[in-house]
């Protein structure tokens, strides 16, 4: 099988892409052939070296993934062969044409979404669902603020926060970004490069705040998170690349929360609920992954380049069958 291989920790030059032998499944394991497969920053961080939790190496990287069930396992009940999955993590590695999966990390794709758009649910979308309604649990017609919202969670949490009846206000760093969002639904739209963006959003409250914060650059942002917070609001921190102060007395004023997410830290039984809600938000058409680029599975190097660049405006993804028109977009 074609797969990419990390022999060393480092830059998206340690991806290396290789022929490994094919795999078989273990009694109590589902073998896929993986169609697509995104690429996220968590990928990005681990294949640095600076993660909490780093795999052995050599290793092939890769949480996200969509396709067709190739193999199941005897022990295993619930799948066939031929049937369309997304994947939410794997024993393996996704970015290869063949990974193995226990069966709680693969969950029924519908026949409507293409594998593309099928890669881009796994670990952003449970991420987005997990802050907002298991970390933060707003009620309907109170307002999120979606901090950096033109990347692969952000996209998701302001699709799925417009389907809770919630009103959205989002930041993005360039004009394309800013109006994806808008054409995605954001009530309010902002740029957080303009100086005094935050007391703009304040503003746009009537000065009474944001009830949740969902937070993908803590290092850079929360400081001026806090002020915009409603009173018993909460930031909810989903990314952070490094260390930051913040001024106490914002949180005492308001008595506002600060609480951390990631979605590889729930719960089985929270997990399964995550997945759930998402199905039929695929099935009823309001979950609809938005797709940067698209790169053959050799070109992993400039797919995880692309990935780690600012100014995102969705997903990146790879795929394992040749790209019509020559790879990425």
């Amino acid at each position: 099988m074609r797969a990419i291989i990390v022999e060393k920790f480092g830059g998206p030059e340690v991806l290396k892409f290789q022929y490994l032998p094919d795999l078989k499944p273990a009694p109590d394991q589902v073998l896929v052939r993986v169609h697509a497969a995104g690429v996220n920053p968590v990928d990005g961080y681990i294949r640095s070296g600076n993660y909490f939790r780093l795999p052995s190496l050599p290793y092939t990287p890769g949480m996200d993934g969509a396709g067709l069930v190739e193999a199941v396992g005897a022990q295993v009940r619930g799948y066939r062969r031929g049937q369309r999955v997304y994947l939410s993590g794997s024993l393996t590695g996704t970015h290869a044409e063949l990974c193995l999966c226990l069966p709680t990390q693969i969950h029924p794709l519908p026949p409507q979404m293409p594998f593309e758009e099928g890669a881009c649910l796994g670990i952003p979308y449970a991420t987005a669902n997990y802050a907002l309604f298991h970390r933060a649990s707003p009620r309907r017609g109170q307002t999120v603020l979606i901090h950096g919202a033109t990347g692969g969670v952000g996209l998701a949490a302001l699709q799925l926060a417009k389907r809770a009846g919630l009103k959205v206000i989002a930041t993005g760093g360039s004009e394309a970004g800013r109006l994806l969002l808008k054409n995605q639904g954001a009530d309010l739209v902002f740029d957080h490069h303009q100086p005094g963006y935050h007391q703009a959003i304040l503003e746009s409250t009537k000065n009474l705040g944001v009830d949740v914060i969902l937070e993908m650059l803590a290092n850079v942002n929360l400081g001026r998170d806090l002020p915009m917070v409603a009173q018993g609001g909460c930031v909810i921190v989903v990314g952070c690349r490094g260390p930051v102060q913040i001024q106490p007395r914002d949180l005492m004023m308001k008595e506002a929360d600060i609480r951390g997410a990631m979605i590889l830290h729930a719960s089985s039984g929270v997990v399964a609920r995550v997945h759930s809600d998402m199905l039929s938000g695929l099935t009823d058409g309001s979950i609809k992954p938005v797709v940067r680029a698209v790169f053959e599975l050799e070109r992993a190097q400039e797919a995880a380049t692309l990935q780690a660049l600012p100014g995102a405006c969705g997903k990146v993804v790879m795929v394992t069958a040749p790209v019509s028109g020559g790879g990425g977009s």
